[in-house]
């Protein structure tokens, strides 16, 4: 394993595998920075280095489909295998396995260190400009520049033992405020809750061009109480450092490229959206939600800002979360006493749809006499998961000779193993997210609405075609030895 503490280190191990391409040319924050990063994420083309931003703060740039998957033939994934300290041809399965075996492992706490490069320049006081800085309107119909795609809000509980790192979006209202879309159950807006009912300013951090694990951590969605930072560091199997805020009592990863530090203050609202997002459109409308006042902008010299802009899949909202959520699935199902092979949130459904594979002697380690009750199962225990359940709107319980990660496997899966009527069972009342366009208006407005679980586990023996299935093992080698010895015509 090889742990990358930098974005540098990122960008470089990109550039080795010839997945990133550095752009000189002047580039306009209005909607340019946005369809880059569309054009990218959407045709799998190498990440976008943008070394000059009209109208901002020189030597500040941009790094687009940071996370998106990744133009190197044969390997989509790699990007995250980077982020994860893997091979960059790890197959998303094998991502997982890691992810899943930390969530059992001993935490490991941050060392603090007392200087770090992401203080190389401190900003205070009227020396604070954010409208300066290389901020993009991402998409027509946004209801502005959008400071935070896939940067991490660090906030801390009153009483300093829980430390959640968070991924939110937030806006750009002036020189000095911004404006973030967080609340509960969001971990974050837990945090937020617990500082409002004090009466007291929330304290943030938010961290722009962290490490490239530290996304990944700050979407999965862990227990509350949960310090993603410690869980870091018991994946890499060493301490995550950070370095102490300038104005506030938190700390952040040293090498952040960029740090914004300040306060949550509740009485007073701005208006915050619309945004185009994850399902892959814009809504209409806005919210009036709290101001963050800004007191420091700490930042390394020739800074980087990573760019999310979220839309059709597939970029970052759904690798990211698709990853790391399917890693926290299927932990929590396996606890849950369901012999779970895989779960997996599907990146090009808009991680609206899990996958679920289950292991072919699922009959003999549980109490289910039939498919239908090992659905159903899976169904309410999706439902009943904090902070996760309400991203599924259809979830495909499968046998385990599928693998979830193969889209073109789960579509023949589907097809083939679902009866059309008996294979459908609805689960009528679930937590949902208002953002997601497939429910009623109603039903977004209150946060309640049906999930579906497709049956596609069969009860009688299927003899597959595949090649891996079908094929005895002396036959098998034998066409690849043929295979190997091809000619061209």
């Amino acid at each position: 394993m090889k742990h990358l503490t930098s974005l540098r280190d990122y960008l470089e191990a990109l550039a080795e595998l010839d997945d990133l391409r550095v752009i000189d040319d002047e580039v306009d924050p209005v909607l340019e920075i946005g369809a880059i990063a569309r054009y990218a994420t959407e045709h799998r083309t190498p990440a976008q280095l943008l070394s000059r931003i009209r109208g901002c703060r020189p030597g500040f740039r941009v790094l687009t489909a940071p996370a998106a998957l990744s133009s190197r033939p044969g390997a989509p994934y790699a990007r995250l295998a980077l982020a994860l300290g893997l091979d960059p041809d790890t197959p998303p399965r094998k991502l997982m396995d890691g992810l899943v075996a930390a969530q059992s492992a001993p935490p490991v706490p941050p060392v603090i260190l007392d200087s770090g490069p992401c203080q190389e320049n401190v900003l205070l006081g009227s020396d604070i400009d954010l409208t300066q800085l290389p901020f993009p309107l991402l998409h027509q119909g946004d209801g502005g520049r959008y400071v935070n795609t896939v940067g991490t809000f660090v906030l801390r509980s009153p009483d300093r033992k829980w430390t959640n790192w968070g991924i939110a979006r937030a806006m750009l209202h002036d020189a000095h405020r911004i404006v973030a879309f967080t609340g509960s159950p969001q971990h974050i807006g837990v945090i937020d809750d617990m500082w409002r009912a004090r009466g007291e300013r929330t304290p943030f951090a938010l961290v722009l061009g962290g490490e490239p694990a530290v996304p990944l951590v700050s979407t999965m969605s862990l227990p509350e109480h949960v310090d993603e930072v410690a869980y870091l560091g018991a994946y890499f199997g060493e301490p995550i450092e950070v370095v102490r805020c300038k104005t506030v009592d938190l700390e952040v990863p040293a090498t952040a490229e960029i740090v914004i530090e300040g306060y949550i203050d509740h009485d007073e609202l701005l208006p915050e959206g619309p945004m185009g997002e994850f399902a892959g459109y814009v809504p209409e409308g806005s919210w009036s939600l709290p101001a963050y006042h800004v007191t420091a902008v700490t930042h390394r010299d020739d800074p980087v800002m990573p760019v999310v802009c979220a839309g059709k899949p597939v970029d970052e909202d759904h690798t990211l979360i698709g990853l790391t959520h399917s890693a926290r699935w299927t932990h929590y199902l396996r606890e849950a006493g369901i012999p779970v092979a895989a779960a997996w949130m599907i990146p090009e459904t808009a991680v609206h749809v899990l996958a679920v594979t289950v292991d072919p002697d699922w009959r003999e380690r549980t109490s289910f006499t039939s498919s239908q009750e090992l659905c159903r199962a899976v169904g309410e225990a999706v439902d009943a998961f904090p902070h996760g359940g309400w991203w599924v709107t259809r979830i495909m319980v499968l046998d385990s000779d599928i693998d979830p990660t193969d889209v073109r496997d789960v579509l023949w899966g589907f097809a083939t193993r679902s009866h059309p009527t008996d294979g459908i069972h609805v689960l009528p009342d679930t937590a949902i997210m208002h953002l997601m366009v497939c429910y009623h208006e109603k039903e977004r407005a209150t946060g309640t609405g049906p999930t579906v679980v497709f049956d596609c586990v069969r009860e009688d023996e299927l003899n597959s075609t595949a090649f891996a299935d079908n094929y005895p093992a002396d036959v098998q080698r034998r066409t690849f030895e043929l295979l190997a010895g091809a000619r061209p015509l």
